[in-house]
């Protein structure tokens, strides 16, 4: 049987182009915020668009973190996509009216910062340069993958579930961080659902781990 993906709505941008990407390579996918489903899935897809604090605030109005904290815990898999990665890291430095502002979910140790590049936004198309070992970028390491944001973790200091991650970077002025795989928990600074046949890929990789 084909795996269940949940996609948390939690209102952070628009997320049919996931659903329809996940749908395209063989997921069952529900688009909901339902607690029970997002617990019983094969693997919850964690989107986010906008602004990091902004971002944290809706994710803890939907129990989102309680969520995520609670299937890691029982090693069930979690993706979580542009500034739905970001929030796995500690915090960001981006500014916010939004106080005292929110730190990030820490399962990732580090910070996300803006990017020390001649242009910012970064947005477009980018190569990565794979982790060794990796499973998400498995046969897609050295294609081109869709980025836009102006913020990113510049380094990841450690993961939180004991074992090495493997990291994936990428450059626009400086090397950032463009993807995480830590045990049950990965993460992609760039948009899958926007990144063609490469994207494709790689979702069909996360979900071939579930």
């Amino acid at each position: 049987m084909n795996p269940s993906v949940v996609v948390l709505d939690y209102g952070s941008g628009n997320v049919r182009s996931v659903v329809r990407m996940l749908q395209r390579v063989g997921a069952r996918v529900t688009l909901t915020a339902d607690r029970q489903a997002a617990l019983d899935a094969d693997g919850l897809y964690v989107p986010g668009v906008g602004a990091f604090h902004a971002c944290m605030t809706a994710l803890r109005a939907a129990s989102g973190p309680e969520l995520i904290a609670q299937r890691l815990r029982s090693g069930r898999p979690v993706l979580g996509v542009c500034v739905g990665f970001q929030v796995l890291f500690d915090g960001s430095t981006e500014p916010t009216s939004i106080q005292p502002p929110p730190p990030g979910l820490g399962h990732f140790a580090g910070v996300v910062e803006r990017l020390d590049a001649p242009v910012v936004p970064h947005m477009g198309w980018s190569h990565v340069t794979a982790g060794a070992g990796s499973r998400l970028l498995a046969g897609v390491g050295a294609e081109r993958f869709y980025f836009v944001h102006s913020y990113a973790a510049r380094r990841l200091l450690g993961g939180r579930s004991g074992g090495e991650p493997t990291v994936t970077t990428a450059e626009h002025g400086t090397t950032f961080v463009a993807a995480v795989e830590d045990g049950p928990l990965a993460g992609t600074q760039f948009h899958p659902e926007k990144s063609g046949d490469a994207g494709a890929q790689l979702v069909e990789n996360w979900l071939r781990s579930l």
